[in-house]
């Protein structure tokens, strides 16, 4: 443990208060590198014009979705493992997890000759389930959420000795996804705000163990900021209740950081060091995926989207050079087929529209005529005469419009509307 001076309060005069803070050493932190750089590869850090001129400050992006694996996972999986004596390599490892820790264990488990199986649920994305495998891990499928896997997983390490390898509440795991603050760093070395997704905590706690004591170090402030799915929001109730507190997780895209209590070790350290924890839902998810795509041509899974989903929404605000963690990009195509749909739907350029028509020839055409003179294009129709609420003269029509925004969208329905029809939006 390091002692870090903290800023007092504003409008306060005293001295500094210091304050000894839990978690890894930096000592510890760049020996985890070392071991570390065998297997992670230093990832880029690209700046974004975009994000900028929304937060008012230098924005960079910092693309753990381009690592190996695909996550920052492979970071502590690999840092905990590379300390296993050979008694215990011998015995294999277990692990549960529903995609990226799976695949960080996998890996490091391959490149260390180490035995692994991984518990995944059964309705675990096909290339996060085939990747693990790829890998050389034996998979093993249980139950639908990973409650129901790592109950399964410590059982078995249990029965069989196997070491279990947890996502986030271990010191060597911390210590590995530290490795990324001393990356960070070194990237932007005027960083004055780090914004990080947050699920059990375990990136989070690291980067803030080591960006706060290097803080110290230089005798200036940086501010962390944690984001959370607000479908599985467990660290403001923690943070609330001076202790960590499990909360209902409610089905969400942000998959990846749907956890539903902190760990213990990583609350202890968050609780001190991170400034300031905020929520996003996944219909800021869903337009920050969208973002990054056509932006920064970056795929991005939704848990590694929320620090952006976080600018673009305004809920936090920084002073100085910035970076967002872009954790991961492991998502399966038809969910990014879906995501992108909403994305659109939620930036309001992908229009779905239900309108009641007089039953006569020539009603389809003339609203496909009404869409096409204002640019906008017309991907869907359906038509019924089985609406609920239609009066036996009158048919539905069903549109899915294309847009290139809320003013566009408006024009459309406006234009509608002035030709007599009533056009009800709906939600994607």
């Amino acid at each position: 443990m390091t002692d870090i001076a903290l800023t007092p309060p504003a409008g306060v005069s005293a001295a500094p208060i210091v304050r000894e803070l839990p978690g890894p050493t930096l000592a510890e932190v760049e020996a985890a590198r070392d071991v570390v750089r065998a297997v992670a590869e230093v990832t880029p850090m690209e700046t974004s014009r975009h994000l900028s001129e929304i937060l008012g400050v230098p924005v960079h992006m910092k693309c753990e979705n381009l690592q190996r694996t695909g996550s920052y996972k492979i970071r502590g999986a690999y840092n905990r493992m590379s300390r296993l004596g050979d008694e215990e390599k011998a015995r294999g490892v277990v692990a549960a997890s529903a995609g990226n820790h799976a695949q960080g264990v996998a890996f490091a488990a391959r490149e260390l000759g180490i035995r692994a199986t991984i518990f995944m649920p059964i309705g675990v994305a096909l290339p996060k389930l085939q990747a693990t495998r790829h890998y050389g891990a034996e998979v093993v499928l249980v139950g639908h959420t990973v409650a129901e896997p790592l109950r399964a997983a410590q059982t078995h390490a249990a029965d069989t000795g196997a070491v279990y390898i947890p996502p986030f509440d271990h010191p060597d795991v911390i210590a590995g996804q530290g490795t990324l603050g001393l990356e960070v760093l070194e990237q932007v070395p005027d960083l004055e705000t780090l914004i990080v997704p947050i699920g059990g905590g375990g990136l989070i706690s690291g980067m803030a163990s080591v960006l706060k004591r290097k803080a110290a170090e230089l005798g200036r402030e940086i501010r962390i900021i944690g984001v959370q799915s607000s479908h599985a929001a467990a660290y403001p109730a923690s943070l609330a209740a001076g202790v960590p507190t499990g909360v209902e997780v409610s089905p969400t895209i942000a998959d990846g950081i749907a956890v539903s209590k902190p760990g213990k070790l990583n609350f202890a350290i968050i609780k001190d060091a991170v400034d300031e924890v905020v929520t996003v839902d996944d219909d800021d998810i869903a337009r920050a995926m969208l973002v990054l795509l056509e932006r920064a041509k970056l795929v991005v899974e939704p848990a590694g989207a929320v620090g952006v989903a976080a600018i673009l929404t305004g809920r936090v605000r920084a002073s100085g050079p910035t970076v967002v963690m872009l954790s991961g990009g492991n998502i399966d195509p038809l969910v990014m087929e879906r995501v992108i749909s909403h994305g659109l739907a939620a930036s309001e350029r992908y229009l779905k529209l239900r309108i009641p028509l007089p039953d006569r020839p020539g009603q389809l055409a003339e609203t496909s005529r009404i869409v096409a003179e204002q640019n906008a294009n017309v991907v869907e129709v359906l038509h019924t005469r089985h609406g609920s609420g239609l009066q036996i003269s009158q048919v539905e029509l069903e549109l899915h419009i294309e847009t290139r925004g809320p003013e566009h969208a408006e024009q459309v329905l406006h234009a509608l509307r002035a030709h007599g029809y009533e056009p009800r939006s709906l939600s994607v």
